[in-house]
């Protein structure tokens, strides 16, 4: 629509201004049209009009969003070498580009920068910067930009209380994720949307369903829409904890309150179902997905496949992965290592090897958990020789070995001498 009025202006002789023009560059950029928002910046100035402080910082935020940095360099040197001094905005953009990238000590360099040259970091710069070291798990260092910021005098805002909440959750610190809930209600802040379900996602990911459910009502009572962000935690705690008739009812409410669903929530109901043996209802589930036009991935179908195996049908398993391949879905890792596991389980160590091999000709190395499943398996098949050859692989591929491998090799030797001991009895 944007575009239609823009040819409507033209055909019409209104001249653009430069902010018609910024409006214009800003939607290429949203459309990802780097190319052709740089070309109009060209086409403005043979119009005469000359580009500003905006229109440049628009493009470089287009291209930090992108991961395009060197590109976005470029256009940071040009807009200076023609007189226009960045500011705060412009910063901001690579400093969130590059935590996103997980470059933190460029974004932590970038930020000094801005000191030197005199510009004052706002809240966007500090919480870009919080947020890339809590997602690094360093909460110290997210902590003393916390400091930094109010000693600067920036105002702490919901979107900092709501990455430490999610920062602490994630880390299992739930007393200090409720001080910082409390801390925020102090101050005068009301929990959002974001912050119930945070809260919530946290309570189901401990697996306290009576904490979750009672934040959920409380979110209703506060006048505050649930999302499917919010449902979906709540039916992974009820398949945890084995409630599959609620975790049914709740999908029904969801469908009833007309809100759309998403392959992550029937992935969440689909692996409820099939941890607690309800192998039929998830596959009712993926035949609900495909009616609704909602695509399944890898996560679906490994969830079926573990679900297949832990029923000891690794060969229906084995379907469930070619299938994958017909849909153009590329298995990954864990979907190998289902089938490897299940094999070895059964004691089938020839499938199990060769499911293996196959996994290795697409590119995927063997994991930790690829070595302890062969070697459980020999272990199980008294194959002792075999699984201490596959131990010194392992090492010598930088693997560490962890509890599981050795115990498994530990109680085959123990059984091969409780044999021996039989034997010479």
């Amino acid at each position: 629509m944007a575009w239609v009025l823009y040819a409507e202006m033209f055909r019409m002789n209104i001249r653009s201004s430069v902010y018609t023009f910024n409006i214009m560059v800003n939607v290429l950029c949203k459309e990802g049209k780097l190319k052709k928002a740089n070309e109009f910046i060209g086409h403005m100035e043979a119009l005469g009009v000359k580009p500003n402080v905006v229109t440049y910082n628009t493009v470089i935020h287009g291209h930090c969003v992108r991961g395009k940095f060197q590109r976005a360099r470029v256009i940071f040197q040009t807009m200076k070498d023609k007189g226009l001094e960045p500011d705060c905005y412009t910063y901001n953009s690579f400093i969130s580009g590059l935590c996103k990238e997980r470059r933190l000590e460029e974004a932590s360099g970038l930020l000094c920068k801005m000191l030197e040259i005199g510009l004052l970091p706002n809240a966007v710069t500090y919480n870009a910067l919080i947020d890339g070291y809590c997602n690094k798990g360093d909460l110290d260092k997210a902590f003393a930009y916390r400091d930094e910021m109010i000693s600067k005098g920036v105002t702490t805002s919901l979107v900092t209380y709501n990455l430490f909440i999610h920062a602490l959750f994630m880390e299992g610190r739930m007393g200090e994720a409720d001080n910082m809930v409390q801390e925020m209600q102090e101050k005068g802040m009301k929990p959002d949307a974001v912050t119930y379900n945070i809260l919530i996602n946290g309570y189901c990911r401990c697996g306290d369903a009576k904490r979750a459910f009672s934040l959920l009502d409380e979110m209703v009572g506060k006048g505050i829409q649930p999302t499917l962000v919010t449902y979906t935690s709540l039916i992974y705690v009820l398949g945890k904890r084995n409630r599959m008739k609620e975790a049914d009812a709740l999908f029904i409410k969801i469908q009833q309150e007309g809100l759309l669903l998403d392959t992550v929530m029937f992935n969440a109901l689909i692996d409820g179902h099939c941890a607690n043996g309800n192998i039929d209802r998830a596959f009712q589930l993926l035949e609900q997905m495909d009616n609704m036009k909602v695509l399944p991935d890898e996560i679906t179908y490994n969830t079926l496949m573990q679900g297949y195996c832990r029923e000891g049908k690794v060969e229906e398993a084995r379907q469930l992965l070619d299938k994958m391949k017909r849909r153009g879905i590329k298995p990954d890792h864990i979907s190998y290592n289902t089938l490897i596991s299940g094999y070895s389980k059964r004691g089938d160590m020839k499938d199990a090897f060769r499911v293996r091999d196959e996994m290795m000709t697409t590119g995927f190395d063997p994991t930790i958990l690829t070595y302890n499943a062969l070697i459980q398996g020999l272990c199980k098949n008294r194959e002792g020789e075999h699984a201490e050859e596959l131990l010194k692989e392992m090492v010598s591929k930088g693997i560490t070995p962890d509890d599981t491998t050795y115990l498994s090799i530990i109680e085959a030797m123990e059984k091969v001498d409780d044999l021996e001991e039989n034997d010479d009895k």
